[in-house]
């Protein structure tokens, strides 16, 4: 049984909100791949290698990592694929992980909480100066609701954009000022980024170093971890990708707070996940008690969720990580000492390191692997289809614009409205987009500009579509106008 997908982040995204979409347009025209048998016995790095090569090569992923480990040792590390600089993806390459940044930031907050400089179940407010909101009730906020998110904080009562805006860490605090609760704290658990990024700058006051530092000193240096961070401070970083039609485009990441962001900056390899893993399982290096340790891989009383893991039925724990151009997985199983984090430089209609990780976990429970399939090429193969079908179906419409105002001239305009209503339509659902997929997203907040990133195919074929409607509206209008006069 694989375990199931946590909902995700978003400066982060959007994300799976409109790959949703996307996936509802197309999934009548998709089958289920073939499978192949599980394996007899634990798999070797060599059937790990097989297995990535074959994903890779299905995908067409532009670069992928991945990390398994067992116990105290690393199995399996490789890079496959190429960055926008050209250079071979090995498994030293730093990726970012968006949201998988999440159970970093909760280490960095039980480490401070096991030395007494950050109380876990005492409110945040008295522990953080400058952090306040226009509702009384964050004033009960305790640091544990923070990071197992249960905290009240929501995208629909929070303005997420604004915070994108933010130039630290103690200004993102600042900005919460003017925003409210959705829930009281403590009762319901709902995924929003600001709260991670409130304990990351509890991290900074309560420790008295920049989260960077923090970081540096006390998480990845004892890990091993030479090549992490929390910002990118190459001169000239590799870009992640968008896939557009089955093309994959170097971009920069959509603007927003990434540097220090606790709830997406960090920077890593997976290599360096292998020794986080390995860690995070109850081996090697250790940085908490093993008291400190269950505490923080143990849900909440409302929710499945634990700090900055998701946890599963079976004991296993994981956390996915989006940005509109790369993406991210982590999952340990603690029973068997198995871990597997997946890395991956593009995003696009579906998600590369998801789908390896749906593999690798299989491969190592000796459950039925699915073959690598064609997910991406499918989806965007279709609505690619969809795209030319409606240039067609708009030029035809404006070239056969004068006939049907004639078969219609001298009608009462509600009939002519009536039969307009299809092409503008396909207008409405365009400029409806964002607020849509916000809707389907669970309120996440959703912009013109997100939708231009790794659901670019999809917001294309919208717009087309809206484009020919309107044209069709606009040329029978025009042409009834014409018949009109002529009358």
């Amino acid at each position: 049984m694989h375990p199931k997908r946590p909902q995700h982040p978003a400066r982060t995204r959007l994300a799976k909100g409109l790959a949703a979409t996307a996936i509802a347009l197309t999934a009548l025209t998709l089958t289920a791949p073939a499978a192949s048998a599980a394996p007899a016995t634990e798999p070797t790095a060599e059937a790990i290698d097989d297995y990535m090569t074959d994903f890779y090569e299905t995908s067409g992923a532009p670069g992928i990592s991945v990390v398994v480990t067992k116990g105290d040792e690393v199995v399996h590390a490789a890079g496959y694929g190429h960055d926008s600089n050209g250079d071979k993806v090995t498994a030293d390459t730093p990726f970012r992980v968006a949201s998988v940044s999440k159970s970093f930031t909760a280490m960095a907050v039980m480490i401070l909480a096991e030395e007494g400089a950050i109380a876990l179940d005492e409110p945040v407010a008295d522990q953080l100066p400058g952090f306040t909101m226009a509702d009384e009730r964050a004033d009960e906020i305790t640091v544990r609701q923070l990071v197992n998110q249960t905290s009240g904080f929501s995208d629909t009562t929070i303005d997420t954009v604004e915070l994108e805006e933010a130039t630290s860490l103690e200004d993102y605090v600042a900005r919460l000022a003017d925003d409210s609760l959705a829930s009281d704290p403590g009762t319901e658990w709902e995924y929003c980024n600001p709260n991670f990024n409130v304990a990351a700058r509890l991290v900074e006051v309560a420790s008295g170093q920049p989260f960077e530092e923090f970081m540096e000193e006390r998480v990845f240096a004892p890990l091993g971890m030479e090549h992490s961070a929390t910002r990118d401070e190459l001169e000239d970083p590799a870009l992640g990708y968008n896939s557009l039609f089955g093309l994959w485009i170097a971009r920069e990441e959509e603007p927003g707070f990434l540097d220090n962001a606790g709830s997406g900056g960090i920077i890593t390899s997976a290599a360096d996940m292998g020794q986080w893993l390995i860690s995070q399982n109850g081996l090697g290096t250790q940085l908490l008690s093993p008291e400190g340790l269950k505490d923080m891989h143990t849900p909440s009383e409302v929710h499945d969720y634990a700090m900055g893991w998701g946890t599963e039925s079976d004991g296993t724990l994981q956390h996915s990580g989006n940005l509109t151009t790369f993406n991210a997985v982590e999952w340990i199983d603690p029973e068997t000492g198995y871990g597997i984090a997946v890395l991956t430089n593009g995003a696009g209609l579906t998600d590369p390191a998801w789908g390896a990780f749906e593999g690798l976990s299989a491969l190592l429970k000796g459950d039925t692997v699915p073959e690598p399939g064609h997910g991406r090429q499918l989806f965007e193969l279709v609505l690619a289809v969809l795209s030319l079908a409606a240039i067609a179906l708009g030029a035809m419409g404006v070239a056969r614009s004068r006939r049907w105002a004639e078969k219609r001239a001298g009608r009462p305009a509600w009939r002519i409205g009536v039969r307009l209503l299809p092409a503008l339509a396909a207008v409405a659902l365009f400029l409806a987009y964002p607020s849509l997929v916000s809707l389907i997203s669970n309120g996440r907040t959703v912009t013109w500009q997100g939708t231009l990133y790794f659901a670019l195919p999809f917001t294309l074929t919208l717009f087309i579509g809206a484009l020919a409607g309107a044209a069709v509206v606009v040329a029978r209008l025009i042409r009834l106008r014409s018949v009109g006069s002529a009358a």
